[in-house]
């Protein structure tokens, strides 16, 4: 592989604090991007700025405070439909999380649009925020949850996807990245036979999101939903992107204020998007943190970010291959910054505690992806994530450690 790349991490590493801290008295090494991305200061600042300075409820208020938050934040929602491409900023609703929008997207498409007998195309790799959504909603209801297989290599069998795509197939959601194993899916291939058959599309873009450049037009799905804080942003925001045409289609998913055009005892009208699926008061600074967020990554530059990620994950294969007893389970050449394994002498936990030792964070457990877990045939891997802030040594420091590891449990 080519040992020379022009991202400067160790530059980038400079402007999350997160990384001053020590971890039994070692510098901290984290690789759990994928749980949730650490944040830059630019971000940190932001929000504190936004309570601070210039706090008030947004959409309610004709004084100076209300009114220029409530530009302030418009103008992240303008911003993110930018950063996908989408046609409108109608399009773009912003919720607490990526599981809230996936439940949104259930709930109205269960009340209004799916039937009994109705087929729903997920696959494999699913996180459980894109099963049991449609789970609960299906009670009662009688729809049918139809699962496309992997590849030998873990990849989705896009064939065996198409092959299941009959009459009453009304819905594919797919996960555009494993967040267990960090396959990209090709998610415009699935959309453009979905197209062909006129068959909505909700693509889960969680992972994906942080490793690679996003463009819903290009795509071709109808919904699209990823999370602040995989982003470098904060937790409890989340984005639902929506085809306008669906979304005035759909009815609400809650009832409250800011959600609405005149309300009586008789009869309730609602407003027009987006607020029509945003009601309560919002995640105000959330979704201030996240415009800064998406200025941060935009000025790294969102392909250089791709392009590392998957130069980290090849060091990372061609490190830890050849140590003895150790599996990495999924390896495929179209991934992001995401590698899975298990030891063949260890628990995944045992793992993940001995790292810890070491100032090594990385996630154990089946990853919220219980089904692909017992179609693989394992009840978890120990799962290290990268993200624009890790280098080579981070790596290293893992395989060296990993190398030991067997000595401690030999004792």
């Amino acid at each position: 592989m080519n040992n020379k790349f022009s991202f400067d991490a160790n530059n980038f590493r400079k402007e999350f604090p997160i990384f001053n801290k020590k971890i039994n008295g070692k510098d901290l090494i984290f690789l759990d991007t994928a749980a949730s991305a650490q944040k830059p200061q630019c971000v940190i600042d932001s929000v504190n700025k936004c309570y601070s300075e210039n706090y008030a409820n947004i959409h309610r208020g004709v004084y100076h405070l209300s009114a220029n938050l409530t530009s302030q934040y418009e103008r992240v929602r303008e911003k993110v439909a930018k950063f996908i491409n989408a046609k409108s900023n109608k399009e773009i609703i912003f919720t607490k999380s990526a599981t809230e929008a996936l439940n949104l997207i259930a709930s109205c498409l269960y009340k209004d649009y799916l039937k009994e007998d109705d087929e729903i195309l997920l696959t494999y790799l699913e996180h459980h925020a894109n099963i049991v959504p449609w789970q609960i909603n299906n009670i009662g209801k009688k729809t049918k949850l139809v699962v496309a297989d992997l590849n030998d290599d873990t990849t989705l069998n896009i064939e065996d996807l198409i092959k299941k795509i009959s009459k009453k197939t009304k819905l594919i959601s797919i996960t555009h990245m494993s967040n267990s194993l960090g396959h990209i899916n090709d998610i415009k291939k699935v959309c453009n036979e979905a197209k062909k058959r006129n068959i909505p599309v909700v693509v889960d873009g969680c992972q994906y999101i942080a490793h690679g450049r996003v463009n819903v037009a290009e795509i071709g799905c109808d919904f699209y939903v990823f999370s602040g804080h995989k982003i470098y942003g904060p937790s409890g925001i989340g984005v639902l992107y929506g085809k306008q045409s669906w979304l005035e289609n759909l009815p609400p998913y809650q009832g409250g204020g800011d959600m609405i055009e005149r309300v009586t005892f008789e009869k309730t009208t609602f407003a027009e998007l987006p607020q029509k699926f945003e009601a309560g008061t919002p995640p105000i600074a959330q979704v201030i943190g996240l415009g800064s967020a998406i200025d941060y990554v935009k000025k790294i530059n969102v392909d250089e970010i791709y392009l590392y990620q998957k130069y980290l994950y090849q060091y990372a294969y061609e490190s830890l291959r050849s140590i003895p007893s150790l599996n990495i389970i999924g390896h495929s050449d179209n991934k992001g910054g995401i590698l899975s394994f298990t030891l063949d002498y260890a628990h995944t936990n045992d793992v993940g505690v001995i790292l810890d030792q070491e100032g090594i964070a990385i996630r154990t457990g089946h990853h919220c992806t219980q089904p692909l877990m017992k179609k693989l045939g394992i009840d978890s891997t120990a799962r290290a994530s990268f993200g624009l802030y890790n280098t080579k040594n981070d790596i290293d420091r893992l395989s060296s450690s990993l190398k030991r590891m067997k000595e401690f449990f030999n004792e």
